[in-house]
């Protein structure tokens, strides 16, 4: 019975929604390459529009400004940020919450990987990187440029720009290994799950490029809801969003991010980031 009175419960949303025209709509960094945030991201819509019972579909987008653009022009009412780019999102958009985050995000941290002819080797102290070329991410990355661009000028004392004799920004972890790896630059800054994931799969060279420093951990990627969802999806609707995506357990859903699992996320637990942020100038 209990079944039974969910389920309806889930219809009767499902109609109500359908018959006003709403759709929910959520989009993600780009973080890896394209086909890989397709697959695992139409693979959640499938899941949310289930257990929702509204219509939900992903919005993909070409940078992690456009992620941010996205939530702050209403075309999308959820994202999967990273903490840079949720601290500036939900500046943006007053009232929005976080509300989820992977397990592994409450002690994210980033890699530092360097191409053999770079001459260095793996230290717990900070690898000595003058003249040498550089390779963060996206330009709104936590784990490929906000925390690495922290620890280079605590531990070296300066710019990024006067310790390199080349800096780039790759767009995404995936390119920022391919980057290394074929030595277009020396050294760079890549999120540590998607390093430990491409290794797993066969697809780094450790022969060419290895990890030479890890970062102390920080808090990371959480999934953000844009403020007045209630008021367009119904009472009750983030509580059960939330629920939803805590609830999250297949196998292959957690492993398409990949995270163990989805835990509790609010706005305080980012303010470390956005105070770090606001110290190197990457906030107003």
């Amino acid at each position: 019975m209990k079944l039974f009175k969910r389920c309806l419960f889930i219809a009767l949303i499902a109609f109500a929604s359908i018959a006003r025209g709403e759709v929910f709509t959520f989009t993600a960094i780009p973080d890896e390459d394209e086909t890989q945030l397709k697959l695992r991201f139409e693979k959640v819509a499938r899941y949310l529009e289930k257990e929702l019972g509204v219509e939900v579909k992903y919005l993909p987008v070409k940078s992690y400004s456009a992620a941010v653009t996205a939530f702050r022009n209403n075309q999308v009412q959820l994202a999967w940020f990273g903490g840079l780019s949720g601290v500036q999102a939900r500046r943006l958009v007053p009232g929005s919450d976080a509300i989820a985050q992977g397990f592994e995000d409450q002690f994210f941290k980033s890699y530092f990987i360097a191409h053999k002819s770079a001459g260095l080797t793996p230290t717990t102290g900070f690898p000595g990187m003058s003249g040498l070329t550089f390779t963060f991410g996206s330009k709104d990355s936590t784990s490929g440029r906000l925390m690495p661009q922290f620890y280079i000028e605590r531990n070296l004392g300066k710019r990024p720009k006067e310790i390199f004799s080349r800096i780039g920004f790759s767009g995404d972890h995936s390119r920022t290994i391919a980057l290394v790896q074929s030595g277009v630059y020396q050294v760079g800054a890549v999120n540590y799950k998607v390093w430990e994931t491409a290794v797993a799969k066969g697809k780094v060279d450790t022969s060419k490029v290895e990890i030479v420093w890890e970062t102390p951990s920080y808090p990371d990627y959480q999934w953000t809801v844009r403020a007045g969802v209630n008021d367009v999806y119904g009472d009750g609707f983030k509580t059960r969003l939330t629920q939803t995506l805590l609830d999250m357990n297949d196998p292959e859903l957690l492993a398409s991010f990949p995270r163990k699992s989805f835990v509790p996320a609010v706005n305080q637990d980012y303010l470390p980031i956005e105070e770090l942020a606001q110290s190197i100038g990457l906030l107003d």
